[in-house]
């Protein structure tokens, strides 16, 4: 079954998906995709924006009808509430705060940490931690708050994932070079200043401002709620 994208060119250039960066910044394979200049900044075409939104959209579809796992990793300040909403939403893991190097390389040590903080919250929760001073409780709070901001995305996360979602690939590098080392598919928002030859799949777009995002997110979310209900029926 396919299904049809509500992409709108007007809507996308409201919300500045085709604001690309200063001239001086372009990455030589982004080239393709600028339209014009305005104002010293790279206007990225919009007809193949939506032309690529809809491969990926089409792609993480596959992927979630495929029983695989898609993880979303947007790390900037002004990004990380709609990342958590969104993936919270559609049920993916998720990085949303200083991406943790090693998190592919070596998730072995990284899911030791994850159980222990789900162990630790755990605890927490039943009241077996009643039972130290009030000193100790409070030291332990302080350890469940920075592996909550550190974990708390990647408690359903068992193995490393099928593949990453990146919305920043310059501000995560080290997720992207993580993710290529591993051999996990890297789908992406490239704006004007990166290498897209890096992705299996990217969005030319934005990837700076909060109304791009949320619009790309949001297509993202909606594409994944499609397929959901028919996985639930297999």
């Amino acid at each position: 079954m396919s299904y049809k994208f509500d992409i709108k060119i007007e809507e996308m250039g409201e919300k500045g998906v085709n604001l690309g960066h200063q001239t001086p910044r372009l990455y030589p394979s982004m080239e393709p995709y600028v339209s014009s200049i305005r104002n010293g900044v790279h206007i990225i075409n919009l007809e193949k924006t939506a032309k690529k939104l809809e491969e990926v959209l089409k792609r993480i579809q596959r992927i979630i009808k495929d029983g695989k796992n898609i993880l979303l990793v947007g790390t900037k300040i002004q990004h990380q509430d709609i990342i958590e909403e969104v993936a919270k939403e559609c049920s993916l893991p998720y990085v949303n705060s200083r991406w943790l190097g090693g998190t592919f390389t070596n998730f072995k040590t990284i899911k030791k940490r994850i159980e222990y903080f789900k162990e630790l919250e755990a605890k927490k929760e039943e009241g077996e931690l009643e039972k130290y001073t009030k000193k100790e409780r409070a030291e332990f709070d302080r350890e469940l708050d920075k592996l909550r901001t550190k974990f708390a995305g990647l408690r359903s996360l068992n193995s490393i994932p099928d593949a990453v979602f990146i919305i920043d690939m310059h501000y995560n590098e080290i997720a992207v070079k993580e993710a290529k080392n591993q051999g996990i598919e890297i789908i992406a928002i490239a704006d004007t200043n990166v290498d897209p030859n890096l992705t299996d799949y990217f969005i030319p777009a934005n990837d700076d401002a909060v109304p791009s995002v949320e619009y790309i997110l949001n297509k993202i979310k909606e594409a994944i709620k499609e397929v959901k209900p028919s996985d639930k029926k297999d």
